[in-house]
């Protein structure tokens, strides 16, 4: 449990940004030796450096970006948020993400305060409960000997996000399958009261596994090294109050890939089946031309 919960404050730790100025953060990735920094990662803390500009009260309600370059792991990313409006009901800021000089990732997010208004949702899909699901590291153990080290320690390291999929993920079962899949997802422990930080773990984790649900109907993975697969743009919208240290259930579904890019969406269902979030994707998905 020791290591767990150092995953998750290590999680935590790299949401919480260091303030330069009045509207300028700094933001540091983990040292896990990766060629580029992990697009939920910067997206979380672009929400956060956006957040710590608001008045309390208002939360963020939806947030669109666009990821420009490849994130380098090896150096900070500052953030700059420009208080583009601060209205009577909503706050609009964007944030930019800056490495060695150039923009590599762009959000724009908008908050407000809490009203009142007709309401309707969809349904939660019936799948199994979260606690009949073995854990992810359980899940991979018995396909440990299909990597090399380095990766297997990687797959099988303790995670911030306790992660428990329905269906084996599609890059360990390659098989062509229906683009949907649905995963159980909570903080590997409590977070504390601050909302924000809840909205950006959330952020963080909607960026795991909405790619992949594009490529099952292709027996294709991010593992594969037939296709360069990238996140291009991702979007959100907060419906209503959670926790996300309690169990959520992501739900997602890929409506087209063409083009070199697939397109999918997610829902995050409360336990209790109500819809607090959504999130939508496109990615690169380009297969890689041998010469």
């Amino acid at each position: 449990m020791a290591d767990v919960a150092s995953a998750l404050d290590d999680l935590i730790a790299l949401l919480d940004l260091e303030q330069l100025e009045v509207n300028l953060f700094r933001g540091v990735s983990p040292d896990e030796h990766q060629q580029r920094v992990f697009g939920g990662q910067v997206a979380g803390q672009a929400l956060v450096a956006a957040g710590r500009t608001v008045e309390p009260g208002r939360p963020v309600h939806s947030l669109h970006s666009y990821f420009l370059r490849p994130g380098d792991p090896s150096v900070p990313i500052i953030y700059e948020v420009d208080r583009i409006r601060d209205g009577r009901s909503f706050t609009t800021r964007t944030v930019k993400a800056i490495q060695h000089g150039r923009a590599i990732f762009n959000l724009s997010a908008s908050f407000q305060t809490r009203e009142e208004g007709p309401a309707h949702e969809d349904p939660m899909p019936s799948v199994v409960a979260p606690e009949s699901l073995p854990t992810m590291q359980a899940q991979l153990a018995p396909y440990a000997d299909r990597f090399g080290p380095d990766f297997r320690d990687w797959v099988l390291r303790d995670r911030p996000i306790d992660s428990r999929p329905t269906m084996l993920p599609g890059w360990l079962d390659p098989a062509p399958r229906p683009p949907e899949q649905d995963v159980w997802i909570r903080a590997n422990g409590a977070l504390g009261e601050d909302p924000l930080l809840h909205v950006c773990v959330v952020v963080y984790a909607s960026d795991l596994t909405l790619l992949d649900t594009a490529m099952l109907p292709h027996g294709a993975s991010y593992l594969d090294a037939k296709y360069q697969v990238a996140s291009l743009d991702h979007a959100m919208w907060f419906h209503d109050d959670f926790r996300a240290d309690e169990w959520l259930l992501y739900h997602q579904h890929s409506s087209r890939a063409g083009g070199a890019r697939g397109f999918a969406a997610g829902q995050f269902f409360t336990e209790t089946g109500r819809l607090v979030v959504t999130a939508m994707q496109e990615g690169l998905v380009r297969p890689i031309r041998v010469s």
